[in-house]
C-alpha cells in the first residue's frame, strides 16, 4: 500500500510540476513592493533620513525613510534582491537574498548601530535582519543565533517547526523522531525556556504533556513568526528559569495596508490565514491564521507515523492585532496561540508488526491537551534614549489522561481503569523592560517580570477495580519573581563587553538565586572576532515533583517541597571567522558545571537531569539537591549563507554528558551521545524569466548512539513486566542514528498570487535507528521499536 502510494505521489509530483510550468496568467509582469521602518537598534526610536537603495544589474529603486521611520519601494520585480541601508553617524547595512513574490508584499522591521566614532565612513556589509550572526536581542556575544520563517520552510526534515529547524544547529540534537524535544549541549530537554514575545510560556506543542518542552507536532505557527532568537549557553540576564537553553520568539505584524490571504495543506494540518489593515485610515493592522490536522489523510493513504490505527486529531491558532499610537514610536499589541489535542489509543488497532511508539496491546489509553497563551503589550519612548514595555498575559495547560486494563478470559475482553490523571497549570505574568541608551558606546536594560502559577493535579494507580496509590492530589498556588540588569559597553569599534545580574525567588520555599552573567566580543580583524561569555542559571523544578506524595505511618507527607533550584555553571569560548562575504566559520568550547541536582535521599543512580525527554514524567519521592553533573565540549560551524541560488550548513558537536547520584558513582547521562553531525544544502534554480523557481533541499544527520539502562530479563519474567537494572543506569549504548532527508520545492508566480508546492521526503534511506526497548510480555524477551521509517511529507501553499 506504501510503495503504491509512493509512486502515484511522485506521479503527481511530475503531474503538478509540469502544469505548473506551462501554466501562465501573465506572470511576466508581476511586480511587488518592499517596505519597512527603520529604529536606532539600542533605544527603538524611529530613525528619518535612512537612504534605502535596492541595486539588481540595471535595475535601481531608491527610498528614504520619513519622520516615523517609514520608507517603501515599489514595482519591484519578482526575484531575490539587496537592499543598502545608510545614514550619517551609523554603520551602513546591507540585506542581500530579499525574497519578493507576487503574493505577499515584503515588510522589514530594520535596526541600525549608531557608531562609535564619528570619523570614518566604513561600510559593515552582513544582513543584520537576517544573518544567523546577529541576534534579536543585542546583549548576546556567544551561543546563539538567529532564525526566521525562511530557516523553518527551507531545511529539509524541519518540516516548518521552529524545535525540529533547531536541532540542525551545533550543539543541538533531536530528542527522538516521534518528538521535537531538542538536547541542548547534552541537557535534557526540560532544561529549555519557551518565551513568546517576553512572556515565558508553557509547552507551545500539541501532545505537550505537563512538565515537558516537546512534543509531536508544533503549535507554533511559521507563518506567523518574525525574526526570532535560539540561545544554547551562557544567555544573557534576561533570561531566567532555564539550565539548558531559550527560544526567544516574535509574532510578525500583519499587513496594514493591503488584506493578503494563505491558504496551506501539508503535515502539519491544512491551513488558513489572512490579514490586512484594521481600517482604511489606521495603520492598525492584524494576521492570524488557522490550522486543522491532516493525519487522517495520510492514514489513509498508507503512511504510518508511529500510532498505529489510531489518528492524532489537533487544531490552533495563532493571531496577532498590531495597534500604533502617534506620538513617541508608541504600539500597543494584542497576541495569543492556542491548540488542544487528543488521540484514542486502542489495543485493539495495534499492529505488532508496525513500529509503534505510543499504543499498547493490552491497554486503552484516552490522551487530551490543551495549551493557550493570550497576551497585551504597550511599548513607548519616553524619550529619544529611553524606551519601555509593560506586557501583561495569561497562559494555561492542561492535560488529561485516562488507561484501562485490557484482560481476555475465554475470549471475553474486560477492561478495568487502572490510570487517571488530571492536570492544571494557569499562569498570570507581568513583563516589564526599560531601554535607556546614553550614548552610542553606553546602553543599560533593566527589567523584571513575575508569574503567578496556579495548579491543579490529581494523578492515581488503580489496581484491580481499588485505588493502588495516589501519586499527587493538591491545588493551590504560587510566585515566581526575577528581575534583572545588564549593562553594555562598547570601548571601540572592536572591543565590547556587557556585564549583567539575574536575580530569581520562588515563593513557594523561599529559593533565592543570584545570577551573575558577563560577555565579552574582540573583533581581531575586520572578518574575525573572539567571544567569551560566562553565567550561572537556576531552574526550578516542575510543580508536579514538589507535590507528589509519600506514604508514611504518621499519614501523606510532600518529601520533595523543599527542593532549591538546579545550578548550572556555564563558561563559553568562541571563534568566528568570515572566510569571504558569503561563508562563515565558527568554532565553541564550552564547560558546565551542574550542582543542586535532585537525587535520592538514599544511595541510588537516579538523578533528575535525565528526566524531560518523552511522555511520562518522574513520580520519584525522597529527593535532595545533591547530585552533580558535567557537559563539555568543542562545536563547529561551517555556512555558506544564500548566494547565488546556493546554501550549505555543516554542524559538528563532540561533547560528554556526565552526572553522579546519590551513589557517588559517575555516570553518562541519558543524553550523553557523544558527538553529532550535520549536513544540510540547498539549490534554488530560477524557470524562465517569471519569477518560478525550483528548489532543491537535502540534510543528513548522524549522531551517536544513545546509552540505555539494560533490562533484567529474569525480574522482568517474574514481574511480568519491564524491570531495568539500576545500577547498571545508562551503560548499555545502541548503535548509532543515522538520517538523510531531502525536499523539493516549486514556486510559481502569477500576476497577485503564489503557489507553492513540496514534498518532504524523511528518512529517504529508510535507516532503522533505535528508538526504545521493553518487555513483551506475550513472548518473554526484549523487545526493540524502531524510529520513524520513510516518510514522504507533501505540501502545498497559495498566498495572495
Amino acid at each position: 500500500m506504501q510503495h503504491l502510494f509512493l509512486r502515484s505521489i511522485s506521479s503527481s509530483l511530475v503531474t503538478v510540476i509540469i502544469a505548473l510550468l506551462g501554466f501562465n496568467l501573465t506572470a511576466q509582469n508581476a511586480t511587488q513592493s518592499i517596505r519597512g521602518k527603520i529604529t536606532d537598534d539600542a533605544s527603538k526610536t524611529t530613525l528619518p533620513g535612512v537612504n534605502v537603495v535596492l541595486v539588481k544589474d540595471s535595475l535601481t529603486r531608491v527610498a528614504v525613510t520619513d519622520a516615523d521611520g517609514d520608507f517603501k519601494l515599489s514595482n519591484i520585480p519578482i526575484g531575490r534582491h539587496t537592499l543598502k541601508m545608510s545614514l550619517m553617524g551609523y554603520e551602513s547595512q546591507t540585506l542581500p537574498n530579499v525574497v519578493v513574490t507576487a503574493g505577499k508584499e515584503v515588510i522589514l522591521n530594520i535596526t541600525l548601530v549608531e557608531k562609535v566614532t564619528k570619523i570614518g565612513e566604513v561600510e559593515v556589509v552582513y544582513d543584520r535582519s537576517k544573518d544567523k550572526t546577529v541576534t534579536n536581542n543585542d546583549m548576546t556575544t556567544v551561543s546563539a543565533r538567529s532564525f526566521n520563517v525562511d530557516d523553518t520552510k527551507k531545511y529539509a526534515g524541519a518540516l516548518g517547526d521552529p524545535s525540529r529547524m533547531a536541532a540542525n544547529f551545533a550543539g543541538v540534537s533531536a530528542g527522538n523522531d516521534s518528538r521535537n524535544d531538542i538536547v541542548v549541549r547534552g541537557n535534557s530537554p526540560g532544561g529549555m525556556l519557551w518565551q513568546l514575545e517576553g512572556l515565558n510560556i508553557y509547552n507551545p506543542n500539541h501532545f505537550g504533556s505537563v512538565n515537558t518542552t516537546g512534543g509531536p507536532v508544533s503549535m507554533l505557527n511559521n507563518n506567523n513568526l518574525d525574526k526570532s532568537d535560539f540561545l544554547t549557553s551562557a544567555f544573557p540576564a534576561q533570561y531566567g528559569n532555564a539550565t539548558a537553553g531559550v527560544f526567544d520568539l516574535r509574532l510578525r505584524d500583519g499587513n496594514n495596508q493591503k488584506h493578503e490571504f494563505l491558504g496551506q495543506m501539508g503535515f502539519n494540518g491544512i491551513e488558513l490565514g489572512t490579514e490586512g489593515p484594521l481600517s482604511r485610515n489606521s495603520k492598525a493592522s492584524y494576521v492570524v491564521n488557522y490550522r486543522y490536522s491532516t493525519l487522517g489523510l495520510f492514514q489513509a493513504m498508507g503512511i504510518s507515523f508511529g500510532t498505529g490505527n489510531a489518528t492524532p486529531i489537533y487544531q490552533d491558532i495563532n493571531f496577532k492585532i498590531t495597534v500604533p499610537t502617534k506620538k513617541n514610536n508608541g504600539k500597543f499589541t494584542l497576541f495569543g496561540i492556542g491548540g488542544n489535542s487528543r488521540i484514542d489509543l486502542l489495543g485493539k488497532d495495534v499492529d505488532t508488526t508496525q513500529a509503534n511508539f505510543y499504543g499498547n496491546v493490552n491497554q486503552d489509553s484516552y490522551p487530551r491537551f490543551k495549551m493557550g497563551v493570550v497576551g497585551a503589550s504597550y511599548q513607548q519612548n519616553i524619550s529619544t534614549k529611553t524606551f519601555v514595555k509593560l506586557t501583561l498575559g495569561a497562559s494555561a495547560q492542561t492535560q488529561d489522561y485516562t488507561q484501562d486494563s485490557i484482560a481476555i478470559s475465554n475470549k471475553i475482553e474486560t477492561k478495568t481503569q487502572n490510570v487517571r490523571a488530571q492536570f492544571l497549570n494557569a499562569k498570570y505574568s507581568a513583563v516589564l523592560t526599560i531601554t535607556h541608551k546614553f550614548n552610542a558606546r553606553n546602553t543599560l536594560v533593566i527589567g523584571g517580570n513575575t508569574d503567578y502559577i496556579a495548579f491543579d493535579y490529581f494523578n492515581k494507580a488503580i489496581y484491580k477495580g481499588s485505588i493502588d496509590r495516589v501519586f499527587v492530589d493538591i491545588n493551590g498556588s504560587t510566585l515566581l519573581s526575577q528581575a534583572y540588569t545588564q549593562f553594555k559597553h562598547r570601548f571601540n569599534s572592536k572591543l565590547s563587553a556587557n556585564v549583567g545580574v539575574h536575580v530569581q525567588h520562588f515563593n513557594l520555599n523561599n529559593s533565592l538565586a543570584v545570577e551573575p552573567r558577563a560577555g565579552l566580543k574582540l573583533a581581531l580583524t575586520p572578518k574575525s572576532s573572539i567571544n567569551a561569555g560566562y553565567g550561572i542559571h537556576n531552574q526550578m523544578q516542575t510543580l508536579y515533583n514538589y507535590y507528589i506524595q509519600t506514604p508514611t505511618p504518621e499519614g501523606i507527607i510532600y518529601s520533595n517541597k523543599n527542593l532549591g533550584f538546579t545550578q548550572s555553571q556555564h563558561f563559553v569560548l568562541g571563534y568566528d571567522h568570515n572566510l569571504t562575504d558569503n561563508i562563515r566559520l565558527k568554532v565553541e568550547t564550552y564547560y558546565q558545571h551542574l550542582d543542586k541536582v535532585p537525587v535520592n535521599t538514599f544511595s541510588s543512580s537516579y538523578a533528575a537531569v535525565n528526566d524531560g525527554s518523552g511522555f511520562d514524567f518522574s513520580d520519584i519521592t525522597n529527593l535532595s539537591n545533591k547530585g552533580t553533573g558535567t557537559n563539555y565540549g568543542v562545536e563547529l560551524t561551517l555556512e555558506r549563507f544564500f548566494n547565488k541560488g546556493f546554501y550549505f550548513l555543516i554542524t559538528g558537536s563532540l561533547f560528554d554528558s556526565k552526572y553522579k547520584g546519590s551513589d557517588g558513582v559517575e555516570r553518562n547521562t541519558a543524553f550523553n551521545t557523544k558527538y553529532a553531525a550535520n549536513v544540510l544544502a540547498g539549490k534554488e534554480f530560477e524557470i524562465g524569466k517569471k519569477g518560478n523557481v525550483l528548489v532543491f533541499n537535502i540534510r543528513a544527520t548522524r549522531i551517536g548512539g544513545k546509552y540505555l539502562t539494560p533490562l533484567n530479563l529474569e525480574a522482568s519474567k517474574q514481574a511480568g513486566r519491564a524491570i531495568f537494572d539500576a545500577d547498571k543506569a545508562f551503560s548499555e549504548k545502541q548503535p548509532d542514528y543515522f538520517r538523510v532527508d531531502a525536499k523539493i520545492a516549486f514556486r510559481k508566480e502569477y500576476k497577485k498570487s503564489t503557489l507553492e508546492f513540496a514534498v518532504d521526503f524523511q528518512n529517504v534511506s529508510n535507516h532503522k535507528n533505535v528508538f526504545l526497548q521493553g518487555y513483551n510480555v506475550k513472548t518473554n524477551s526484549i523487545s526493540t521499536e524502531y524510529q520513524q521509517g520513510f516518510f514522504p511529507v507533501p505540501m502545498v501553499k497559495f498566498t495572495f
